[in-house]
């Protein structure tokens, strides 16, 4: 059972890149399963930092390859520049290490065009999308009148398609009184991307299947969090595809009979992105300090937006949520050093909710957005933390607010992150 998922346990930026990128180093392939260039791994190397949007970070490490699963939806410009980008940082980018699945969707300029569209339409009410098109590439998806990149192996008839779909698309664009696309030069750039990209389209599906008969250990990396699962987060401030454990087999083409470690992270407090509900969101000093300048790389600001993330204390209904959605065999905790400095900490551990004590996340969206957090305070913890290597050398309030996360979330915490190098990882 040679496969290993990896989820984030929150709303997405858990820091799940480095922990792919230590996973990596045990694996065989790394293989992304949804969502779009709307994700982003920030990853710490020396003094190079690699981001990306698109590629696994599995790419960092020589002897992996990488795969783009049928689940994801592509925007081909993102992948060619972050292509261009691995290679001037010295990453060796080949159709040997790289391979993008035929049954994936192609993001779209029309796309794009519909998501600022249908933001720009809901005023007030808009779902804090990134703009990158991935509510309605995914919504042609399922509608089935999306293009799948297996189209791109044919240039002549790819372009002729694509012109018909952004033609249609402008007349639509016309009737919302929204910007149309200017669609010889889109058309033109879309077949040149295709071209570049032709070496690196396959089936992945039955290469990865495989390579599960041969032995090959499996890294399943996804993007967002749990809390932003199409169907088991706070509908509808949600991303449009599965962030969840089940999400990584259907987006790949994998048995689940090849799975044997379910790995969640979660920061050792709580952030997000975008509208929606965040029960323990803080404001003020508290969050200011945990949100950051914005200076840093490692601060709470979007890596692919760069929007300030919304932060507030840890809460562990929603993580117990996460960990039964997705049957965490453990979890990884992130950004332990961040809270350094705190005179006190908080964690969420059950809710009032609907007249009701509730250990677990309430279904109802607007139950959600009226739940009051139970906490408990825990002494905080000073002084510098990024340069300890064993747990027993953190400060012992620390300790307690790890081992008090054990225990209310029922998963054991097997690595505590302190800083963003790769080096400064805990294991338990």
């Amino acid at each position: 059972m040679p496969v290993t998922i990896l989820i984030g346990a929150q709303w997405g930026d858990e820091g799940k890149g480095r922990v792919a990128d230590w996973l990596a180093s045990q694996s065989h392939f790394v293989a992304r399963f949804s969502g779009g260039d709307n994700a982003g791994h920030t990853i710490f190397v020396g003094e190079t930092v690699h981001k990306m949007r698109l590629i696994p970070s599995g790419i960092l490490h020589p002897h992996v390859t990488c795969v783009l699963g049928n689940g994801i939806v592509l925007n081909p410009l993102t992948l060619l520049a972050e292509m261009r980008a691995l290679r001037e940082n010295g990453i060796d980018i080949t159709p040997e290490r790289l391979m993008v699945s035929t049954r994936a969707h192609l993001i779209t300029p029309a796309h794009l065009a519909f998501d600022r569209a249908n933001e720009d339409a809901l005023g007030a009410d808009k779902i804090g999308t990134t703009l990158r098109g991935i509510g309605p590439a995914y919504a042609d998806k399922i509608a089935r009148t999306g293009i799948r990149v297996s189209e791109m192996t044919d240039l002549e008839s790819f372009g002729d398609l694509l012109l018909r779909k952004l033609e249609a698309a402008n007349r639509r664009l016309e009737a919302m009184g929204a910007a149309t696309i200017d669609v010889q030069p889109a058309v033109a750039q879309y077949v040149d991307a295709a071209a570049q990209l032709q070496p690196y389209l396959t089936d992945t599906t039955v290469v990865l299947n495989e390579r599960l008969r041969a032995g090959d250990r499996i890294l399943c990396e996804g993007a967002q969090g749990t809390l932003l699962d199409i169907d088991h987060g706070d509908y509808p401030y949600v991303t449009s595809s599965s962030a969840s454990s089940g999400g990584a087999l259907t987006g790949l083409g994998i048995s689940p009979r090849a799975v044997d470690r379910i790995v969640g992270v979660a920061k050792g407090y709580a952030t997000r992105v975008g509208s929606g509900p965040m029960p323990t969101e803080l404001d003020g000093p508290v969050a200011d300090h945990l949100r950051g300048t914005g200076e840093n790389f490692w601060d709470e600001f979007g890596t692919v937006t760069r929007r300030p993330r919304r932060c507030g204390w840890f809460d562990a209904v929603l993580v117990r949520y996460a960990a039964a959605v997705n049957g965490f065999s453990e979890l990884v905790l992130t950004k332990l050093d961040v809270m350094g400095g705190l005179e006190q900490v908080q964690m969420a551990v059950a809710y009032e909710a609907a007249k009701k004590h509730m250990a677990f996340p309430p279904a109802t969206l607007r139950q959600l957005q009226t739940a009051h957090p139970i906490y408990e305070t825990f002494e905080g913890w000073a002084g510098d933390i990024t340069g300890v290597r064993r747990f027993d050398d953190l400060p012992a309030a620390a300790r307690r607010y790890v081992l008090r996360i054990e225990e209310v979330t029922g998963i054991p915490v097997t690595m505590v992150s302190v800083g963003p190098e790769r080096e400064q990882l805990i294991f338990r």
